[in-house]
């Protein structure tokens, strides 16, 4: 079973000031990477609340963790819920906590629902596929459940109902994509004739497209090093599970639950999030924390070599004031 690579891993702990006994919050368990390296950092005693939206990514957590015990605490939760896993966990006081906003390859390669372009699967890209999350804002891709409940829809439901205008604002402001127009296009004619239901026919739409653009023939018309569907699909994956509107609940969640001076450490690798993190510490500097990091701490040259996937992460840091 291959296991997720965590990026910024030595900086996480000394950015944290961790210390044996300490209890950290990792809202985004994943494969247990940040929380193993917490573990041993807050030996003996020292404890970690994993949370993770996807009851898959708890069973490998803990698979992976197992050596610890009842030192790690498992949440099935999504991490804006960050507060109730606390406080249901009885995990206080808190003295730090991570978000990693990065998603596994690894896992999700192995899921089956969608999230890899490179294998034809159904369009699916929810985290977690019984998760009903509550208080959230509108979203034009969200149903209600007539009972104020938000149900996380899938990607091709995406895909197959918005309207051109819709579909482009996803592309372009979640996945920066130039031909986000005429994709989206694309994909409106093509679900005249059929639905879309898989990774492949939005991938083959998607290539059409660019071919098209790029005036080639090239079965696969890389752009920049980046597949042409890559932008598209990291856009479809950040609606459907409100990636934005969740990083905006649990920042001050996050801060309220910490224990004076304890640490809030945010991992972003979208200028979207970094941009929203950098403007929430801003908004409450001086009144609630005090800021770590002017500028983020980005990873060194030899880990990007190693994970060219740390290239565009970028952590901030913030101290709860006494």
């Amino acid at each position: 079973m291959s296991r997720h690579v965590p990026v910024l891993l030595n900086e996480v702990v000394e950015s944290l000031q961790l210390k044996s006994g300490m209890n950290i919050v990792d809202c985004t368990l994943g494969d247990g990477g940040h929380a193993e390296k917490i573990l041993l950092a807050t030996a003996p005693t020292g404890r970690v609340l994993g949370i993770d939206a996807d009851p898959e990514s708890l069973l490998r957590a803990k698979q992976f963790l197992y050596s610890f015990g009842e030192r790690v605490i498992f949440a099935r939760s999504n991490f804006a819920n960050v507060a109730k896993a606390v406080a249901k966990n009885n995990f206080q006081p808190v003295n730090g906590i991570l978000i990693d906003l990065g998603w596994s390859s690894p896992q999700f390669e192995e899921r089956g629902r969608g999230f890899s372009f490179l294998k034809d699967e159904p369009l699916d890209m929810r985290y977690g596929t019984e998760l009903i999350i509550n208080n959230y804002p509108p979203s034009p891709i969200g149903a209600s459940d007539g009972r104020g409940k938000l149900i996380i829809k899938t990607a091709a439901d995406v895909v197959n109902n918005l309207g051109v205008a819709e579909l482009e604002k996803i592309f372009r402001e979640y996945g920066e994509e130039k031909l986000s127009k005429e994709i989206s296009i694309g994909i409106i004619e093509y679900r005249r004739k059929q639905e879309i239901k898989t990774t492949k026919q939005l991938v083959d739409i998607i290539l059409r497209v660019y071919r098209k653009k790029l005036k080639t023939e090239k079965e696969i018309p890389w752009v920049g090093g980046l597949h042409p569907a890559t932008k598209v699909f990291q856009a479809l994956r950040m609606a459907v599970n409100r990636e934005l509107a969740v990083l905006e609940e649990v920042l001050p969640a996050a801060i309220e639950v910490l224990a004076p001076g304890g640490r809030l450490a945010v991992i972003s690798f979208h200028s979207l999030e970094d941009r929203l993190v950098k403007h929430f510490f801003k908004k409450i500097d001086s009144k609630k924390i005090k800021i770590i990091t002017k500028k983020p701490i980005v990873c060194a040259r030899e880990e990007y070599q190693n994970n060219p996937r740390a290239r565009s992460a970028k952590l901030r840091i913030a101290e709860k004031l006494k």
